[in-house]
């Protein structure tokens, strides 16, 4: 049986903080280890769980994520151990580097219509 079967998850959803947006950067993190849309959103769920993460943007078959933050208050290694913490419920296992910046639209597209 694949480590992808029966594997659940719900969308995390946040609401966007327009003040912060104006002062947040972006970066793309590429993201090794996602093997499914449900890997994609445990990831996407991960970062949103961050402090000062403002949006996040899974794009799957890229092993690329998008995510606007606030610099205040997180940092890009904050980013990568999130990703790799999303993983940490034994049968997943992702690992993350931020790969350059990126413009913050990139982030705030919803997230259905790229993770998967």
């Amino acid at each position: 049986m694949s480590e992808h079967m029966n594997c659940q998850v719900a969308p995390l959803d946040k609401p966007l903080d327009y003040e912060a947006l104006r002062t947040a950067r972006a970066v793309f993190v590429s993201v090794q280890g996602m093997g499914c849309p449900r890997c994609a959103t445990r990831v996407r769920n991960g970062l949103l769980q961050l402090e000062g993460v403002l949006a996040v943007n899974v794009f799957l078959t890229e092993g690329l994520a998008s995510v606007a933050y606030d610099p205040a208050r997180v940092e890009p290694q904050h980013l990568l151990a999130a990703v790799a913490a999303a993983g940490g419920d034994g049968r997943h296992s992702y690992r993350a580097e931020v790969v350059g910046s990126a413009p913050i639209d990139y982030a705030l597209v919803r997230p259905y219509d790229s993770v998967g």
